[in-house]
C-alpha cells in the first residue's frame, strides 16, 4: 500500500499530484473544484470552476471566467478565495486559501488564442452572467475575447485531510516554505 499520507512531504506531494492531474485529465476530480469567494453583500459564494493550470514551483493555480461574472466583482472587492477539491478515491479533501489576481485583455491574449471554439462560448454572454432574464433561454452567446479573464491564484495555505481508516490532517503555509504541520483532524 502506498504511504503518501503518512508523512508531511508525501501528503503535500500527493496534493500537488492531484492538482496537476486536474489540469491534465478531464476525468480527475480536481478538474472541477469549488471556488468560494465573499460576495459584495458579505455572504459566501461558491461555484464550480475548471482548473486550467497548476504549478507547484510557483505555488499557483488558474481558472478562466467571464470578466463580467459576479465572481469578478467579488474578487475586485476582496481578492481572496478558497478552492475545494474532494478526491473520493483517495478519501482526500484539499482546501487551498488563495490570493487572486484578475488578468484580462492583452495580458491573456495568448491564452485566448488557445481556447477551443466550443469553450469560447462561455465568454461573451448577453446579457452578462447573473442578469435577470424573463425566460431560461433569453440570452445570446457570442465569443468575445474582451469577456475572457484568467484568475491567477497564489496559494497561501493548503489544508489537506485524509479520511482513511485513521484520519490525518496537515496545514502547509507559503510563508514558512511549505514545511507543514500536522493538525488534529
Amino acid at each position: 500500500m502506498n504511504d503518501w499520507f503518512e508523512t508531511l512531504d508525501g501528503l503535500r506531494a500527493h496534493v500537488w499530484h492531484h492538482l496537476l492531474q486536474g489540469v491534465a485529465n478531464r476525468d480527475s476530480a480536481a478538474r472541477h473544484p469549488v471556488l468560494a469567494t465573499q460576495g459584495l453583500d458579505g455572504w459566501p459564494e461558491a461555484r464550480t470552476v475548471v482548473l486550467r493550470a497548476a504549478d507547484e514551483q510557483s505555488g499557483t493555480v488558474e481558472a478562466h471566467t467571464d470578466l463580467f461574472s459576479d465572481k469578478i466583482a467579488s474578487l475586485r472587492n476582496l481578492p481572496r478565495a478558497a478552492l475545494h477539491v474532494w478526491e473520493a478515491e483517495d478519501r482526500l479533501q484539499i482546501r487551498l486559501s488563495l490570493s487572486v489576481e484578475i488578468q484580462s485583455g492583452e495580458a491573456v491574449a495568448a491564452l485566448w488564442a488557445r481556447v477551443p471554439d466550443h469553450s469560447r462560448q462561455s465568454y461573451g454572454v448577453t446579457p452578462p452572467p447573473g442578469t435577470p432574464i424573463a425566460r431560461a433561454l433569453d440570452y445570446d452567446k457570442t465569443p468575445d475575447p474582451a469577456s475572457f479573464a484568467v484568475l491567477r491564484c497564489t496559494v497561501q495555505t493548503i489544508d489537506a485531510v485524509h479520511l482513511g481508516p485513521v484520519h490525518r490532517r496537515a496545514l502547509y503555509r507559503r510563508d514558512d516554505g511549505w514545511t507543514g504541520q500536522w493538525l488534529s483532524p
